[in-house]
């Protein structure tokens, strides 16, 4: 039976870490990576590994390749504090290792968010499926400041069961994210250089197509009031982008 290494990047989440190294105990080790938090969250780790190390924030994905260099074992599965493994992925996971000669070197696992308290069954959400279990010595992260993510080199599968993830619970936190993550990809996509000249109308046309397509084309209204939210949401996000990358090409 292959073992496995579970890595956590962590910066203040004392409210969530608890329940996401419970769900995730059985594991061979368990490695935290943490931005020095200002709460209790080390101390929590602590009741659960001395596998912990705190450092400056370098960023999202090179927080993430950090963890996962200091991982030992065949197997690592990578989850966020806020993301819980169910009993039944658990079950999945295990198979996996006991498997000798596993065919794929890595895993896509489905993902369902909670928005707001309610389950987001559509919306675009789900499955939304993340490459979260993968042989350590064939995966590297993707080096970008937002959307990060695992690339694998071999052949990937697709699990069953789900992870959950307890995102935003409140639109106070939905909008700090949706400000924060809108400057790292206004960034991303300065520097890179993939867009043309930002113009006006481009504040009306990105923001109207992403709420028409998260509403409707993903069936957003049948998640309800959280749905036409998490629209709108989706539609700020894109006009907050366009003007952050509008004030980048300016300045240059």
């Amino acid at each position: 039976m292959k073992k496995i290494s579970v890595i956590i990047i962590t910066q203040n989440e004392e409210k969530n870490i608890r329940d996401c190294l419970e769900s995730v105990k059985w594991a061979d080790e368990i490695i935290v990576v943490d931005a020095k938090s200002s709460d209790g969250t080390v101390s929590i780790c602590r009741e659960f590994t001395d596998n912990i190390f705190e450092r400056e924030w370098p960023g999202f994905a090179a927080q993430k390749q950090f963890a996962l260099d200091q991982a030992k074992h065949f197997w690592v599965l990578s989850i966020d504090a806020d993301e819980r493994v169910t009993s039944e992925l658990q079950q999945d996971i295990r198979k996996i290792l006991v498997e000798e000669e596993n065919q794929h070197d890595g895993y896509y696992i489905p993902r369902l968010s909670y928005f707001l308290g309610k389950k987001i069954k559509h919306s675009g959400w789900y499955p939304g499926y993340q490459l979260r279990l993968f042989k350590r010595e064939k995966t590297r992260v993707s080096q970008s400041r937002v959307h990060e993510g695992f690339l694998v080199d071999g052949k990937i599968g697709y699990l069953l069961n789900n992870l959950l993830h307890f995102t935003h619970p409140s639109v106070e936190e939905s909008l700090k994210r949706m400000n924060r993550y809108s400057s790292l990809e206004a960034l991303d996509r300065f520097e890179r250089k993939k867009k043309k000249k930002v113009r006006w109308y481009h504040f009306l046309l990105h923001p109207f197509s992403a709420f028409m397509r998260q509403f409707f084309v993903h069936q957003g209204y049948r998640d309800g009031i959280q749905g036409f939210i998490l629209a709108l949401i989706s539609g700020t996000v894109k006009m907050a982008l366009y003007m952050k990358l509008w004030e980048l090409q300016r300045k240059r």
